[in-house]
């Protein structure tokens, strides 16, 4: 028999409220009445490791947190204080956003009550079902990522209230910019409840993309002030318009972060469950973000599966990204692609069907598994990234490496019938598309680091000036090179990814690094896009969308596609060698379908096909 369900659970005469606190000594309700007033109910244990209170007449919109107290040794792992309101990892809502204060973080007995600082959980009422449907998303589709609150704050044709939440995504505007780029799934970057780490509020910054959660069931009341009944809203014509919905997910780390940190949730009731920990009691922090959730603890895992089910069961979304996803596999022995979570996410019957994407790499040990999740996933690949860059950039050596990549990445799923990357250009993570051809450095002073933060080899290259200019040659020639890296992208085997706005030239001014530009660097500028690239996109879309040869995700072998020279000839060994090589076509034998590359700065005639200087050029076969 299956546990009964943690957090609040309505009945006819109230709502039950079940807490998991093994090392706790006594645990509290906290009721909230409309101003504030707090009322306390104690809870009582059931069992070795939940407790629970029954609250008569109390239901759907009530206010709560959660109080503890027991023993105070952070070294431990035990953080018990009275003083600090805790809100319930289960609860559904909450009625505000989180935001950091430093008392907050205070010891036990150097602060005061945070009641008033925190946000309350909110008691809703159960969502009925969505009645299962197998995902939207096909292999091969367009993954379209979004950051939902930049996505649409500068959109003019969604209503002023509506920019930058959940709902917008449902507009009919945002639906045919989708529909044109012939988008299979839109990726949600962190819609979870979060919080500002604590030294942007001093930099007059704050977090942008989300990925600092406290909740892994609340949404966010910034971009869902309607709650989950906007997300499924948003789902539901995302589906009509067959578009899938995937949710990028962070169970790697919480908001809690260092020793320093502020303690919100997890870390009060049972740090000892749900955080690694090194054996001298220091917190692991495999994430750079100051600690590690325990994925693979029976107690984690438990409210991570939850969450999951919860989306899928109450929202109807396809699937889910992975944000540093080798924490929910890495055991004490290293990595294992078989791990108790990934299992019990392949094995469960509400999540077995659905899309799992793993960006496969984080800096703990053994950190960097591309091409190890197994057959049930999708993997970002960012060799491929890097490797259409440095042969755009213009890198010796790199023919080869371009043919691998489009070709599906053999060389790092060659485990499996059907190769299961994710191409990608460009991330939310990293310099834009644009800005690859237009800055050589990262420039991301505005984020108050001196510009040590973000990635410091980007394969980028700036087309003679540094940034933006007047020069339109050099605009041209950045046109130019952002069209060619579409044309390879959109010509390639396996799911590829867009970045919102990469479509047509967004910029994010060099920022590699925009989490904390939640301003004009890191919105989308939906009235300064480049009609021309964007022009370009739509039609790579239509004819990716139109050819068979682009639907499949079966390798692309010798017996699939020919690699031809200028004369229309078979590429030979020395050719592939040649480090100079910059030139090649690809054509279908049962098809014909050719793509010509010239990635060289000077115009080709591939057998009487005129390719201009670094261009990607597709031609159906006649």
């Amino acid at each position: 028999m299956s546990p009964q369900p943690l957090g609040p659970g309505t009945h006819g005469r109230g709502t039950r409220f079940r807490v998991h606190a093994p090392d706790a000594d006594r645990l509290w309700l906290c009721l909230f009445d409309a101003r504030d007033r707090e009322t306390r109910l104690p809870m009582a244990r059931e069992g070795e490791d939940i407790w629970s209170v029954d609250a008569p007449g109390v239901g759907e919109g009530a206010r709560y947190g959660l109080r503890a107290d027991g023993p105070f040794d952070p070294d431990a792992g035990l953080w018990f204080d009275p003083d600090k309101l805790l809100l319930d990892p289960y609860a559904p809502a909450i009625d505000r956003p989180f935001a950091y204060d430093p008392m907050l973080a205070a010891p036990r007995g150097k602060g005061s009550d945070t009641a008033g600082l925190m946000p309350k959980g909110v008691v809703s009422a159960p969502f009925p079902l969505v009645p299962p449907e197998p995902p939207i998303f096909q292999s091969g589709g367009l993954i379209y990522e979004v950051q939902v609150r930049g996505f649409t704050m500068l959109h003019p044709d969604i209503p002023e209230a509506q920019r930058g939440t959940i709902a917008a995504l449902g507009h009919p505007a945002v639906i045919e910019h989708l529909r044109r780029l012939h988008v299979s799934a839109i990726e949600l970057m962190p819609i979870n409840a979060w919080i500002d780490e604590r030294h942007l509020a001093p930099l007059g910054l704050r977090n942008a993309w989300g990925y600092n959660p406290v909740s892994y069931f609340a949404l966010d009341p910034r971009l869902a002030p309607g709650g989950m009944a906007e997300l499924r809203g948003a789902v539901d014509a995302l589906h009509a318009a067959g578009i899938g919905v995937i949710l990028d997910m962070v169970y790697n780390h919480d908001g809690e972060s260092d020793r320093e940190g502020p303690t919100l949730s997890l870390r009060g009731l049972d740090a000892r469950s749900y955080f690694r920990h090194e054996p001298d009691g220091r917190l692991i922090n495999d994430t750079g973000t100051g600690n590690s959730i325990d994925c693979n603890h029976p107690v984690a895992q438990r409210l991570i599966l939850a969450s999951l089910r919860h989306f899928v069961g109450v929202a109807g979304v396809d699937g889910f990204r992975f944000d540093l996803a080798p924490a929910l596999g890495r055991l004490s022995t290293g990595f294992d692609s078989e791990a108790p979570l990934l299992r019990a996410m392949r094995d469960d019957p509400l999540l077995s069907d659905r899309i799992l994407i793993a960006e496969p790499w984080d800096i703990g040990p053994g950190g960097y598994q591309l091409g190890r999740f197994g057959a049930r996933w999708l993997e970002w690949n960012d060799r491929y990234r890097d490797d259409m860059r440095r042969f755009w950039r213009g890198d010796r050596g790199m023919t080869g490496a371009l043919a691998t990549r489009i070709a599906g990445s053999s060389d790092i799923f060659h485990a499996d019938p059907a190769t299961r990357t994710v191409n990608f250009l460009a991330a939310h993570d990293g310099f834009t598309l644009a800005d690859v051809t237009a800055y050589d450095h990262r420039h991301n002073e505005a984020n108050g680091e001196q510009n040590r933060d973000g990635h410091g080899e980007n394969f980028s290259w700036n087309n003679g000036i540094e940034g933006a200019t007047a020069d339109r040659a050099i605009r041209a020639a950045r046109r130019r090179d952002i069209k060619a890296l579409l044309g390879t992208l959109f010509c390639s085997r396996g799911a590829i990814m867009l970045t919102a706005g990469d479509e047509f030239g967004r910029t994010q001014q060099g920022n590699n690094n925009a989490y904390a530009q939640d301003n004009a660097i890191g919105w989308v500028d939906w009235q300064g896009r480049d009609r021309d690239i964007e022009a370009h996109a739509f039609a790579l879309a239509d004819m990716r969308a139109s050819t068979p040869d682009f639907s499949d995700t079966g390798w692309l072998s010798e017996t699939d596609v020919e690699w031809l020279d200028e004369r229309g000839q078979p590429m030979t060994v020395a050719q592939w060698e040649d480090p100079d090589r910059r030139c090649l076509a690809m054509r279908f034998r049962r098809s014909g379908f050719t793509v010509f590359i010239n990635g060289g700065d000077w115009p080709h005639d591939f057998g009487g096909v005129h390719i201009p200087a670094r261009t990607v050029l597709p031609i159906p076969a006649e």
